[in-house]
């Protein structure tokens, strides 16, 4: 019996010594006045989308090069109610920004679909009639470098000159009033 113990008591150690790291390394989400994690995403196809980022090439881009001082970054899934739901106030602060000549071209915003495939997302894209740029994050890589963040999620990363960040505002759930929320952007 006490021999059973103890190798129950190794196998749980080294089980957790192998799963620690994993969970303990890329579950940290980026708070306030941290920085974003460097992603790499797909240049869009659409021509008025990667006019709208001001992105150049055909490739792949990193955040840093979205012509914008000021980035809105949306964790959403398809499958999500709650992204479902928020999408119309999303798309109303989307309008608010555009409508304003003085921040038009100073905030952008783009969304991620945790886990969703191209096709998820572009029918996401559709279904709720997003008008800013929505890219695949199939294969979670993006989701777990921001702590594998519940949806929605939303960021706000300010771009520096530089190519550096900081976030100014990170936290799960609904932007509620769009005005509000760039109003507290914009402070």
């Amino acid at each position: 019996m006490k021999k059973h113990f103890i190798f129950l008591l190794v196998v749980f150690n080294f089980l957790t010594f192998l799963v620690y790291p994993i969970f303990s390394a890329e579950c940290i989400t980026p708070s306030k006045d941290g920085v974003f994690p460097e992603i790499t995403l797909p240049v869009p196809q659409n021509t008025a989308e990667k006019d709208y980022l001001g992105l150049k090439g055909k490739d792949t881009f990193k955040l840093s090069q979205i012509k914008a001082e000021v980035l809105i970054l949306e964790i959403f899934s398809m499958y999500c109610p709650y992204c479902q739901k928020e999408s119309p106030l999303v798309n109303e602060l989307y309008q608010s920004i555009n409508n304003r000549p003085d921040i038009k071209d100073k905030i952008k915003i783009i969304g991620i679909g945790a886990g969703n495939t191209p096709f998820e997302v572009e029918v996401f894209k559709n279904q709720y009639n997003i008008p800013f740029p929505l890219f695949s994050d199939e294969s979670f890589s993006v989701h777990k470098s921001v702590g594998e963040v519940r949806t929605p999620y939303f960021f706000v990363i300010k771009i520096n000159a530089d190519g550096s960040n900081k976030i100014l505002y990170s936290k799960v759930g609904s932007i509620q009033d769009p005005n509000q929320f760039l109003d507290l952007i914009i402070k």
